[in-house]
Formats: structure tokens, sequence, C-alpha cells
């Protein structure tokens, strides 16, 4: 197979590119540099900073930390402040960051004033560490502890939230990142760069929440979004970039159900993956959309001239009724070009990962619709028209396999989120990658694989807009020895 990455004709091009940056900027600073060479500028990622927790543990494969939930006053608009719900204090909460192999242990203490809990969204746990009240624990009551212990078993971007009462928790600032990271990426991705995407719901000139129940039935039925958006807790954040300098974003959409379509005007990403580590091949994109839930794994390589100033925008996505109608694009995080000469970029690899299919051969068949039911004046949603309090688990038997045919014939989008389990998406148009969050347009179709390696309990599987899952569309999913 030709090695495109080091071809004499990719090189040529990637030399021609950065002497016509620099011809376009009106710069002559000598021999050019590839990005590898330099550094990012000085204070690139100060505004989008995250809080690191400290290791207690001297074991160097071992993180252990202290992590509490608590009640914080947090200026998310200026001049008001907004009494946050918190995992140690800050919005987002801590970055966790392992690696591959690592034993991550959380030594979680409550300190709001109702049970919560934290589920490691999208990590392979054991069933006792999945953290949903009721299912595989039971809540952290207000003063109470519980101990988390697993293993880092996969590199990838993940997240971590309450699984009780999730839909106010969340929108109240109720959310934090994890990076397990893999020794072997390729250093040409760039310098990491962890964009955790979220809203919240305030009144206009005050700090304080919106009702819970704001909207009534159709805030169910639609999901709620915030009033104000935020990255990394931040309204409108600077980042520092400089032209050709790569820099790897790890985007976390964390928002209960907001959709983000990412992109920058005259700029083209490389998508490198998402939930779940490093897709097969990387793959060049104007617009990058992340559901709520899901991850997104991307190379952004600034291009704009030194010393200017751009804006990374909001864009409305179709998801449904009223979802794009009418409605302005938003700022959300500035992006401002150094005033340094322009560096050659780095290539990025097109082969990222091995990725063998699942056998589906042998495989059991299961077919599950998202309804929504809106007689008796209620919104009850469910699947296959059961919402949660009835619905009968699914089971399967380490070992097996199973193809699941996921239906939206719904007015509204649902990302659907599995616990517990990777599965890849049956489609010859897709890049293959193993997936734990996927998106069910309005009249859609999507069919996943499944194999059920290890780890036996009961798992959750629900839509990720969390008013909608906390309206019935959410099942449980038993897996035997």
């Amino acid at each position: 197979m030709l090695d495109r990455t080091r071809s004499p004709l990719r090189i040529c091009l990637l030399l021609l590119a950065g002497a016509l940056l620099t011809a376009a900027c009106g710069r002559d600073d000598g021999p050019q540099l590839t990005a590898l060479e330099v550094a990012q500028p000085d204070g690139w990622d100060d505004q989008l900073a995250l809080n690191i927790p400290i290791d207690i543990n001297p074991d160097p494969n071992i993180l252990e930390i202290e992590l509490e939930s608590k009640l914080a006053d947090i200026e998310f608009t200026e001049g008001f402040a907004t009494p946050a719900w918190t995992y140690g204090g800050t919005v987002p909460g801590p970055l966790i960051r392992a690696r591959v192999g690592d034993t991550i242990i959380v030594n979680f203490r409550n300190s709001l004033p109702e049970p919560t809990s934290i589920h490691w969204h999208g990590m392979r746990v054991p069933n006792e560490m999945d953290g949903v009240p009721g299912v595989t624990q039971d809540p952290v009551a207000t003063g109470g502890e519980f101990r988390y212990e697993f293993v880092a078993r996969d590199a990838g971007t993940f997240w971590y939230h309450p699984h009780i009462n999730s839909a106010a928790q969340v929108g109240w600032g109720m959310y934090g990142p994890i990076v397990v990271e893999d020794p072997n990426d390729p250093e040409q991705f760039g310098d990491d760069l962890v964009l955790m995407l979220s809203d919240i719901g305030i009144e206009e000139g005050s700090g304080d929440f919106l009702p819970v129940d704001t909207g009534g039935k159709f805030g169910d039925l639609f999901g709620r979004e915030g009033t104000v958006l935020l990255v990394n807790g931040k309204v409108q954040p600077t980042l520092k970039v400089r032209a050709g300098k790569q820099q790897r974003w790890r985007i976390i959409n964390a928002a209960r159900a907001r959709y983000y379509t990412i992109g920058l005007p005259g700029h083209t990403l490389v998508r490198l993956g998402g939930d779940n580590g490093l897709a097969a091949w990387s793959a060049e994109v104007r617009n990058i959309v992340v559901v709520p839930g899901e991850r997104a794994d991307i190379v952004f390589t600034p291009s704009d001239s030194p010393g200017t100033s751009s804006m990374l925008r909001w864009i409305p996505t179709e998801r449904g009724f009223g979802s794009v109608f009418n409605r302005p694009r938003e700022d959300m995080m500035a992006i401002q070009t150094v005033d340094e000469a322009p560096v050659i970029p780095a290539p990025i690899p097109r082969q990222l990962r091995e990725i063998e299919a699942i056998d589906t051969r042998n495989a059991e068949e299961r077919s599950l619709d998202m309804t929504i039911d809106l007689s008796n004046n209620d919104v009850i949603m469910g699947i296959n028209g059961i919402p949660y309090w009835n619905f009968e688990p699914i089971e399967a038997r380490i070992g097996e396999t199973h193809v699941w045919t996921l239906t939206n014939e719904t007015i509204f989008s649902h990302p659907f989120h599995l616990h517990g389990y990777f599965f890849q998406v049956l489609d010859d148009t897709r890049i293959p990658e193993w997936k734990d969050t996927i998106d069910l347009p309005v009249e859609s179709t999507v069919r996943i694989a499944i194999r059920f390696d290890d780890r036996p309990g009961a798992w959750m599987f629900h839509c990720h807009i969390l008013d909608h899952a906390e309206s019935g569309m959410m099942g449980q999913l038993h897996v035997l020895r």
C-alpha cells in the first residue's frame, strides 16, 4: 500500500503550501519550520484550562483522586453568580487523564442536597462501577461516599456525569472530561486540547437557574437547551493559535439536549475518530456534528493570516421540529492567530488503526424502535412503545453477538447510547470505528453490531437527550454468564 503521508508528491505539496502561506501573509522570516519544530503560542490555552486533580497514590500505574460533588457559586455571566452543581467546585469537573492499563480510583463524596452518582460514559468498567443508582449501585446520599475503581482498558476521550435526576444535575453543571492516552499515537496530531461543550439555563439578568420544567410538556418533547453556551465552562473564551501549528481537539458534547455542529470558515478539519479512540483512517471534513453524549477527535490546522481573529460559532443542527427554524448562529470561542511566522503543517497519517469487523453471521437479531406517545395530555417516550418503567430487559450471554436494528420514526432525532460495550455501525459508507453513542435522525434506521466479550450484569441503553431518557426512552440489557 502506498504511504501517502510520506510520498514525495505529498511532501512537495506541503512545502509549497507553506511557502504560499508565507507569501500571502507578506512575511519572510528565513527558513520555514515544520509544525513539529515549534511550540504553541505562549498561553495558547490559558482561558480553556481545566482543573487537574491531585494524584494521591505514589504508584505510577495508579491514578487515585479525591472527588467531591458540591455547590459552588460560579460567574457564567458577568456580574451574576450561579449556584452551580459541580464535581470538585468547577464546571467542568477535573480532567481525569490516564494511560491505557492504568488503574483509576476515585474516592467520591456527595455534599449536594440530594443523592447523586458518577457514570463513566463510554468506559468499559465492571458493572458494579457503572454508576446507575437502582441498577448497579445504591444512590450516594447526601454526606455519603463511594469508591470507584477500574482499569482504563481503552484509549480515547470519555466523560463522567450523574445517572440520577441526570437532566437537571447535568444541566446544572455536573460533568467532567476523561482522556486515556495511547503512547503510540503519532505526534503529528498536535498538542492536546479538551473542549467540553455544553450550555446552561440561566434567567436573563440574573444568575438564577431556569425552572427544571421550563417549557412544560414541549420541553420534555424537544429537550431543554440552555440559554448560555459554554466551552470548558467559559463564555466565549479565546484560543491562541499559530498559522500551520496543529492542535488535537478532543470534543465532548456534555449538553443535556443541544446538538453541536463544529466548523470554521476557510478551514478544513481532519477527523481522527470519536467515542472510543481512533477510527480506521483519518478523513478531511468541513464540519463535524457532535450529538449529546458523543465525542469527536479532530486535528485543527489554523490557516488564518497572522494577527487576525475569527469566531467559532454554534450552528443550528436539524434534529426535528423547531431545531433550525429562525435560529441564528451563536458565538462559542474566539480564535486569535498570533503575529508569528506561519509554519508548515505536519502530515496526518491516513491509516490510523486496524479495526476488525464484528462477525455477524450467527448474530441474534433485535429490533428497537424509538417511540413517542402524546396521548392523554402527556409525553411518554419509550422503546418499542414501552416506557422504561414497564420495559422487560433484553437478555444476552457472554460470548454472543447481537445485531440491533434501531429505528426512529418520531418527529425528533435521538442520540442512542449503550453502557458497558462498544458497537460497530453496519453501514458501508462509514469509516470503521468503535462507538457507544450514535445519532438516529428523524425517520431513519441504523444497524449496530455488539459483541458481549465479558463483564456480565445489568446495563442501560437510552436516548442521550436526557429529557427524553427521563420521559421513558430507556431500557436495560442483562448480560448473563
